[in-house]
């Protein structure tokens, strides 16, 4: 039977028997034990207690009573807009998928597959948990510093990771070489040109995949390395998209989760099948293009800008390693425009000139703020809310 086939099995999590799970000491856990407690802590305990459920509701990390039924389970959004919010899904919408990477990434027996994030968050969760229902060997590495990380991935010969443009990037700092790394399935960002340098650079074998999705809609697009510069890339296998009047981007698919749970009902709306998270965008030949969420439109001298746009624009410019682009309140067009940016101070003046010869003078950034310490959500993904406090003082 294959990896697939036992994936799916009766729609809740089971281990594949010749799954493995490795610690971060490198010592191996057992598969086979049963558990009735909800799962603690956000490390490899939580998992093996996830694993040990039997298709019983569970939840790791965030708080509140759990609302999750038998055979689905709670996990968190990243939360770059605000408190992450709970999403109940059932086990099946995820085993769907699994299904699915088997064929796309080769994942199975054998095969080894790290993740670096926390199991709070959905996509490390998800990586490890398709690993073990695949039969794959899974290396949970959050516990380690990004350089122990890389050593640990050179090691033990991971062929397959999962995480976020941000932990990725910690990683191959250590300038640690991976050849026996094939596969890099990235989520949470974009990503820039010096990332896929440097993952060329050190894992030459690698492929690299980034997906578009959310936590309420899981996969919504791959691309790959022949992707359009400005795509996000072509459908997931089982999802179609829809663009409305508005430029909102709908999907349907067997992936979507079933709600929110807790006093935050959430941003989701609903439309019959299909399911919209706010993003804007439209379809083309090239795939998915992206303008950004809704919810940080702002009008710039009775402009729609939508900042997204403008923080791809300046990650591709030099000098400039991140980028966020947020808005202040202005009496004379509404708002104007503040770059956040990580990188090189002394490339601030032609950034600038940049930014006004695209944009032109009225949407272009009216100021550069340069932080030397990124603050990152614990998602991975930028924490908005916090470069927002920082930049208050600018005028």
């Amino acid at each position: 039977m294959r990896a697939a086939d036992l994936a799916m099995g009766d729609g809740v999590f089971r281990p594949h028997p010749a799954a493995r799970l490795i610690l971060p000491s490198g010592e191996g856990a057992a598969l086979d034990a049963s558990f009735d407690a909800l799962p603690q802590g956000d490390g490899a305990g939580a998992l093996l207690a996830v694993l040990g459920a039997r298709g019983r509701a569970f939840r790791i990390g965030g708080a509140g009573a759990l609302e999750a039924d038998a055979g689905e389970f709670e996990t968190l959004t990243g939360g770059s807009l605000g408190q992450p919010r709970r999403v109940v899904r059932s086990q099946a919408s995820w085993l769907a998928s699994f299904a699915v990477n088997a064929g796309l990434f080769g994942i199975g027996p054998g095969v080894r597959v790290a993740v670096l994030g926390s199991f709070v968050h959905s996509l490390a969760l998800y990586g490890a948990l398709e690993g073990i229902c695949l039969g794959a060997e899974v290396h949970p590495l959050s516990g380690l510093r990004p350089d122990r990380q890389a050593q640990a991935m050179a090691v033990r010969g991971i062929g397959v990771i999962y995480a976020t443009p941000a932990q990725l990037r910690a990683v191959l700092a250590a300038g640690v070489a991976l050849p026996l790394l094939s596969h890099v399935i990235l989520g949470g960002a974009r990503v820039d040109g010096a990332l896929r340098a440097a993952l060329a650079r050190l894992a030459p074998s690698a492929r690299l995949t980034v997906f578009y999705g959310a936590a309420e809609t899981s996969f919504i697009t791959l691309a790959g390395p022949e992707r359009a510069e400005d795509s996000v890339g072509q459908p997931y296998p089982g999802v179609r998209l829809r663009i409305g009047a508005d430029g909102v981007i709908w999907v349907a698919s067997p992936y979507l989760f079933r709600g929110y749970a807790g006093a935050d009902r959430g941003g989701a709306v609903w439309d019959g099948e299909w399911l919209s998270v706010g993003e804007v965008g439209r379809l083309g030949p090239e795939g998915l293009i992206l303008r950004g969420r809704a919810g940080r439109m702002v009008t710039v001298a009775d402009r729609n800008v939508f900042p997204e746009e403008i923080e791809a624009l300046l990650e591709a410019l030099p000098g400039v390693a991140r980028a966020a682009v947020l808005p202040m309140e202005d009496g004379a067009r509404g708002h104007v425009l503040v770059a956040h940016l990580q990188g090189d101070a002394q490339a601030g003046e032609a950034i600038l000139r940049a930014l006004r010869l695209r944009l032109g003078p009225m949407i272009a950034p009216r100021a550069l703020i340069w932080h030397e310490e990124w603050p990152m959500l614990a998602s991975g993904k930028t924490d908005l809310a916090a470069l927002a406090e920082r930049g208050m003082g600018w005028r």
